[in-house]
């Protein structure tokens, strides 16, 4: 019997064919990505493509056994592919292996609509909305999964069957006020989420004046300090002339004086703020003291803290209301050590070296290496700001340069307020929201990924089911039938067009003119009466009373292949449209191409309309309901100090049914 005969037997002739000629695309080659690749090749699956942006790493090799150590270094996607070749090398399996970005801008709607199925294996948020989103516009069957420790999740996504994977609300991050983020740090988390989502987007990221203001002004309204509220307002303005000089040889300098030492020293001088029970005055750090080893390090305030509390692993793969892990490790190599990190050693594609640069990543920086390390990521990182003054620089932590000033700049911060210090390795974690991995877990949700996604493939709907992976030992798998998309979800719900196009003889009035108000419209009886807003994202491109752009092109517009312009009419009567651009075919004549024919706009769905007691009107409730009562985001709640949600029973809000009859939801 051949490799695939057992396979041959166990699908039949009509589903093993399918499975032989369908097309499919594994995003990610990681912990779940290298199982699900060889579960691929052993079933029978023919025509595979895999795609991956990550490099491999000593760390990974634990767990993701298509790498071996002369692979380090070297793309996930292509080794993964070249190994998983071995596994059933005569039975005409091709896999076509790319080192690329899944959100890169060729990467779009006519691309996917190349593939019978799409298997997320995946560790970002991000990505994983935007494959949903991708699969949904073009209408191919998506299998979503992810881990996180012990914990798993296998979904089947099928448009307009089930729900899509945005249908369900994701639990947000973790928040820490404002005042204590900027002013007042007490723990290292504290360093750590300041440097990276402040400071560094400050100095690097993308300069809104207005987002920051409006995130002052609804921390004071929620009642922080006022005047703690205008010293940070002053000090975003003061950041906006130091981010101007950052390129300049004493730019890292200069960027350090005002951070730890002209701040802080103006944070010392408003006396109220320290009057606070359990607050500890920061001390002043000095650049020419740090450097010629004059300069004391304060005693730390209080005893080391834990480095973060564990992550609770959620059905839908989110970690603590983020992405599950970016990068996960292993469980050995999960506990915290007790020294701290030095500086990032050199890429190295030995395996000793990279295991080297593992144990410097637990070693302990002193307070001169955190300020070298710290000069020296600004120096790389602002080099890179100039030569692409396009490309906003996000934080990552496997960008090299961006952990390293977040590292560096955590720990001054700490050192300052008398805070324990952390290793790169523990930054690096606690910044990516890391979680331990388990290879056991990885090859279960593998394996259930692939027989799930069977019953797409054939549209065997009925035998789908959502699994869930638990820590019970009696009933380890949980399953449920797919749910039904919700009617009101943003993504699954809306329209999708693809429009492809040339955006250098497009223009947006084009666009709006010809593409909006005439083909879009043309089979609607109010259509003529119809006025739409034209956005790219959180961009207005054009109103009924803007119309500043239309003779610009949509290259002009910074809209090029694989962005999605979102039309939406005035009177929120029909669904929003989303054009996916699209590129065209070599040596086409026209400007854009468009569908034979437009597809019918959905309506909205009707609110339940919300009816308000008269004060002469008694509604009398027999009893309240046993079970608790899920509850959207919009009413009202309570949230404990347990975490535990309280709803309000007793303000309930109340529909009217067809009927007339009161409805308590």
């Amino acid at each position: 019997m051949s490799r695939l005969g057992h396979s041959q037997a166990l699908l039949g002739p009509e589903l093993y064919k399918k499975i032989r000629e369908t097309p499919v695309l594994v995003v990610g080659a990681g912990g779940i990505g290298c199982e699900l690749l060889k579960n691929l090749v052993l079933v029978g699956f023919a025509n595979i493509e895999i795609i991956d942006l990550d490099t491999i790493d000593l760390s990974n090799l634990n767990r993701q056994f298509l790498f071996r150590k002369p692979d380090i270094s070297k793309s996930k996607a292509l080794v993964a592919a070249a190994s998983a070749r071995h596994f059933n090398p005569s039975s005409g399996i091709k896999i076509h292996a790319r080192h690329g970005n899944v959100k890169d801008s060729q990467n779009d709607i006519e691309w996917i609509k190349g593939f019978g199925l799409v298997m997320n294996a995946l560790d970002n948020m991000d990505a994983r909305k935007h494959v949903n989103r991708l699969c949904q516009a073009a209408g191919v069957p998506l299998m979503e999964s992810g881990t996180a420790g012990y914990l798993g999740q296998v979904s089947a996504i099928l448009r307009d069957e089930t729900e899509c994977f945005d249908c369900t609300v994701k639990p947000t991050p973790k928040s820490y006020p404002v005042c204590t983020i900027r002013a007042t740090p007490s723990e290292p988390i504290h360093c750590i989420v300041w440097a990276k989502s402040y400071l560094f987007g400050k100095l690097f990221g993308e300069d809104d004046e207005a987002v920051d203001a409006a995130e002052l002004d609804k921390a004071q309204a929620s009642g922080e300090n006022a005047e703690e509220i205008d010293n940070l307002k002053k000090e975003a303005a003061a950041f906006r002339e130091v981010r101007k000089n950052l390129g300049d040889e004493d730019g890292p300098r200069s960027v350090f004086t005002k951070v730890f030492e002209e701040d802080i020293n103006r944070l010392l001088s408003m006396e109220d703020m320290w009057k606070k029970e359990g607050r500890v005055k920061p001390v002043p750090l000095s650049y020419e003291a740090i450097m010629d080893g004059t300069f004391t390090v304060p005693p730390l305030r209080t005893a080391p803290a834990p480095s973060a509390p564990q992550p609770q692993a959620q059905a839908n793969g989110v970690v603590n209301g983020n992405a599950p892990p970016s990068e996960k490790v292993d469980a050995a190599n999960a506990v915290a050590s007790s020294s701290t990190a030095p500086a990032a050693a050199p890429a190295s594609g030995t395996a000793n070296g990279q295991t080297a640069r593992r144990l410097k990543d637990q070693k302990e920086l002193s307070v001169k290496e955190n300020l070298e390390l710290f000069v020296d990521s600004c120096r790389r990182l602002s080099a890179r700001a100039i030569a692409h003054p396009n490309i906003i620089l996000e934080f990552d932590k496997d960008d090299d340069d961006t952990l390293d000033f977040v590292l560096a700049t955590a720990n001054l911060r700490a050192i300052a307020y008398g805070i324990p210090n952390k290793t790169r390795f523990e930054v690096k974690q606690m910044a990516g929201n890391i979680i331990p991995a388990i290879a056991t877990t990885n090859a279960i949700i593998a394996g259930l990924v692939v027989m799930q996604a069977t019953n797409l493939l054939s549209r065997n709907l009925a035998k789908a089911r959502n699994v869930h992976l638990r820590t019970k030992p009696e009933a380890p798998l949980g399953h449920i039938a797919p749910v039904k998309p919700d009617p009101t979800c943003a993504v699954c719900r809306d329209l999708y067009v693809s429009f492809k196009a040339d955006p250098m003889r497009v223009t947006l009035g084009t666009f709006v003119n010809e593409v909006v108000k005439k083909w879009l419209v043309s089979e609607l009886e109010d259509g003529e009466d119809l006025e739409f807003s034209i956005n790219e994202g959180p961009r207005i491109l054009a109103d009924p009373d803007f119309e500043d752009n239309f003779e610009k092109t949509l290259a002009e517009l910074d809209i090029g292949r694989g962005k999605i312009i979102t039309v939406r009419d005035e009177d929120d009567k029909y669904r929003p449209v989303q054009f996916c651009v699209a590129g065209l075919e070599e040596g086409s004549e026209a400007s854009y191409v468009l569908p034979d024919a437009p597809t019918s706009l959905p309506v909205l769905p009707a609110r339940p309309v919300v009816r308000e007691d008269s004060p002469d009107e008694i509604q009398a409730i027999d009893s309240l309901p046993e079970k608790s009562v899920a509850v959207s985001a919009g009413r009202k709640r309570g949230a404990p100090d347990d975490g535990v949600e309280v709803v309000d029973a007793v303000k309930k809000p109340r529909t009217e049914g067809a009927d007339g009859a009161i409805v308590i939801e």
